[in-house]
């Protein structure tokens, strides 16, 4: 299995996949649908049924059930896309057998190291094999060892008929990273009964909390003028931008904050004297805090306006997707299910909060319950992505234990 997760896992990354939030198309990349076909050959080849993908780059497929018991449909999803934030062109993984647990020299010639004293966890991967980037783009564990799991998994199943499941869906979605993945999903065409998202992080991970999300644009008019006879005439854009991320409470903010800590994150600046424009991500658990954090975007703006001018200040905000736990927590077996899968495989099962999103999050209010499971990647997003194999195998037994607990428990 070892070598079979590698090839598949390196084959994926080496595709161009990363998504983009100005494109109107789905996929948002033509790169997404490169990796979507394959994965649909794939699919056939080792022997998945009902293999479809539509024109908008979702991927399905059945594996039938071969069990007489009246077993639940369930599904397992990964998504396509790599995020926006760091490049996924090029990406050459290297591969580091018997991790000896000091660091890493990703990029001799560029001097980038992935080392402990930057990332304490590393020395924990001691003896694993891991898969790394080479200093110069992400590696795109997030998702594509979801894919690779999923579909060693189904393999796995298929190559071992005596592993007794009900009947299993798999999915494969573009534009997840730009909170679009769940969007065109067809649920009543995939039509299981409950769903697993295989995009966690380390081992043992196991999460159906999910933030409550919103995205703010907040465009500020300025008014530019020569510097040297700008006096009682120029309005500078950006520094009224600044004074706007000035009355946010700077604690708030992602760097400072962990478990069921919501934040606004501003997450870009473009502009200059005559325009400039802010982009945040709000994000909270708890629905009233969640409204609070909305509210006190709106009173900047309003206060904001009262000094400067009605038309200085525009603030454009909408909601992206809410906390999956209430609608996962009526159904709370697949979560215990998914607990007790990893107990049995010797896995210290970790319950937190995505401090992200996931597919999941979406689905769940489209009638879709989907809590998230582990893929075995440390550092997403940027040049110091990693990825036990070790880790990703116990992904794999992971899913099978799943599917075999969903039928002994029928």
């Amino acid at each position: 299995m070892k070598n079979e997760i590698i090839e598949r896992f390196t084959s994926y990354v080496k595709v161009d996949t990363q998504s983009n939030e100005n494109s109107e198309t789905t996929p948002s990349t033509e790169g997404q649908l490169t990796l979507a076909n394959m994965l649909v050959e794939e699919l056939k080849s080792i022997g998945m049924e009902e293999v479809s993908i539509d024109d908008n780059g979702y991927v399905m497929a059945t594996l039938p059930a071969n069990t007489d018991k009246n077993v639940p449909t369930i599904g397992f999803l990964a998504h396509v896309d790599t995020a926006t934030d760091f490049t996924g062109k090029n990406v050459n993984p290297q591969i580091v057998e018997n991790f000896d647990g000091n660091q890493i020299i990703l990029n001799e010639e560029q001097n980038i190291i992935l080392s402990p004293a930057d990332f304490p966890e590393l020395p924990q991967y001691k003896g694993h094999t891991l898969i790394t980037t080479d200093g110069t783009t992400l590696l795109g564990a997030d998702n594509k060892a979801g894919i690779a799991e999923i579909m060693t998994a189904m393999d796995y199943l298929i190559q071992h008929p005596d592993i007794k499941h009900g009947k299993i869906r798999v999915a494969f979605t573009p534009d997840e990273e730009i909170g679009r993945g769940p969007h065109k999903f067809d649920v009543e065409a995939f039509n299981a009964k409950f769903a697993y998202t295989v995009d966690g992080g380390p081992l043992g991970e196991l999460e159906y909390e999910s933030f409550n999300a919103a995205s703010a644009k907040v465009t500020f008019k300025g008014k530019n003028v020569h510097p040297g006879t700008a006096k009682g005439k120029m309005v500078n854009s950006a520094k009224i931008a600044m004074e706007f991320n000035s009355k946010l409470p700077a604690e708030e903010a992602p760097e400072h904050t962990e478990g069921y800590e919501g934040f606004f994150h501003l997450s870009s600046i473009n502009g200059d004297v005559e325009e400039t424009t802010l982009h945040y991500i709000i994000r909270d658990f708890e629905s009233d805090s969640f409204q609070a954090r909305k509210d006190l975007m709106q009173k900047i703006t309003n206060e904001l306006r009262l000094t400067y001018g009605e038309t200085r200040v525009e603030l454009e905000m909408n909601d992206q997707y809410y906390n999956m736990k209430d609608k996962i927590e009526p159904v709370k077996e697949i979560v215990d299910i998914a607990y007790e899968a990893m107990e049995n495989l010797g896995i210290k099962p970790i319950v937190k909060p995505i401090r992200g999103g996931t597919d999941g999050s979406q689905l769940s209010y489209m009638g879709l319950p989907t809590p998230n499971i582990f893929t075995g990647g440390e550092n997403f997003h940027g040049r110091f992505e990693y990825i036990s194999v070790d880790n990703m195998m116990k992904s794999v037994e992971t899913i099978v234990e799943i599917a075999k607990l969903f039928e002994a428990k029928a």
